[in-house]
């Protein structure tokens, strides 16, 4: 039976992780996949986490498995960073899910099954795996407008006449709520209002893709753009992770909040909820959940990692300040200054496909074939060689 079936492309982004893997050039960068690293290069373990684990092993009494929501502790947490006061309690409905990627998909069955014939309107570009998830559940995907011509910013305009002509009440539209992914352009807080008004008038389910709270500019504010579209829109859903502002990334920690009109409607919610998890991977993991719950409640710790997310914020932004400048500086005809409007790991450079063919084939520079490039991959040290490298097919262009 198993001789029929073909080969698999590989993933694009995991897939170009693999090439650079094998590559044996030693002044190799990638700046392809979507992890933290420090200056040093690494993917640190913050010390926070190194408290909270050593603290939560020496007090764990148990390794039974977990409700199918998850840690109590730990979904009050979620709700809080979202919402913070913004939200009836006894309106939502949170269940914690491997990772951000688990509560993607799990909000892709629940409108599967739930809203038949519901299609999912989606950014172009966006999430390499975002099309490849609703497709699996079941789920059409329809793409909107949402960088410019030039690829440099957002084309605000477009994105709502896509919305506006060509949904119908029910439609989902999926939403990058900051540090959008793999452009990081977002909407200013006036355009957040209009998509909200845009939504409730059009009566779409809004999902919104948390992945990035705090690398933005800040943890409360990373969070307008949900709680501007939650004024607008009594119902929606809300799929977050922990594996960039904890770190945590092995550890799949993350979460699908459903935000109902009313407590009756979230009940239900809820139930169905509650099954699609129980046929899938029946209860969440323990581990990194239980961590965040450590450091959240404990005031040394919390305040420990708000204190590591803002280094790592601030990091990110000190390289896409100096990417700028030395890019300005190497003399190409070409001005980088829009990065600085983009927030959070990623940047669209504006760099075509046979430009990046070129950065990885002659310079060992590993970048998504669209251009994005993971700012936070730079460090002081492949900075140089990395402009140098951008440079280089510039001026072959």
């Amino acid at each position: 039976m198993f001789e029929t079936i073909s080969t698999a492309p590989p993933d694009a982004i995991l897939g170009l992780n693999e090439a650079f893997q094998q590559d044996q050039r030693p002044e190799k960068i990638n700046l392809s996949v979507g992890v933290y690293r420090d200056d040093s290069g690494e993917t640190p373990i913050l010390q926070c986490v190194r408290a909270a684990e050593q603290k939560w092993l020496a007090e764990q009494s148990s390794k039974s498995y977990l409700g199918i929501e998850g840690l109590t502790a730990y979904r009050r947490f979620v709700v809080q960073l979202l919402f913070g006061e913004a939200v009836n309690r006894e309106h939502l409905a949170v269940l914690q899910t491997p990772g951000g990627t688990g509560g993607v998909r799990l909000a892709a069955e629940f409108v599967a099954t739930q809203f038949a014939g519901s299609r999912v309107f989606v950014s172009n570009p966006t999430w390499a795996n975002h099309h490849a998830i609703f497709n699996a559940a079941g789920l059409a995907t329809v793409p909107y407008r949402y960088v410019n011509q030039n690829r440099t910013g957002l084309d605000f305009a477009g994105l709502c006449d896509d919305l506006d002509s060509q949904t119908i009440p029910g439609d989902a539209v999926l939403l990058h709520a900051c540090c959008h992914n793999p452009t990081g352009v977002d909407p200013t807080p006036q355009q957040w209002q209009q998509l909200g008004e845009l939504l409730a008038r059009r009566r779409l389910l809004p999902i919104l893709d948390f992945a990035y709270q705090g690398f933005g500019a800040g943890l409360e504010e990373d969070a307008e753009g949900l709680r501007t579209v939650l004024r607008h829109c009594p119902e929606l859903l809300v799929c977050s992770s922990f594996s960039k502002n904890f770190g945590l990334y092995g550890e799949r920690v993350g979460a699908m909040t459903l935000v109902a009109a009313d407590q009756a409607s979230a009940t239900a919610c809820m139930s169905q909820l509650k099954c699609l998890v129980r046929a899938n991977y029946s209860n969440p993991p323990q581990h990194g959940a239980a961590l965040v719950t450590t450091i959240a409640g404990d005031p040394e710790l919390s305040a420990q990692w708000r204190l590591e997310l803002a280094e790592m914020r601030q990091r990110i932004r000190h390289m896409r300040q100096q990417f700028v400048d030395q890019m300005a500086a190497s003399g190409v005809d070409r001005d980088f200054s829009f990065l600085l409007q983009q927030r959070g790991m990623f940047s669209f450079s504006g760099l075509n496909p046979l430009q990046v063919d070129r950065l990885r084939s002659e310079h060992a520079v590993y970048i998504v074939g669209s251009g994005r490039i993971n700012v936070a991959g730079m460090t002081a040290e492949n900075l140089p060689r990395l402009c140098q490298a951008v440079a280089a097919v510039l001026a072959d262009a």
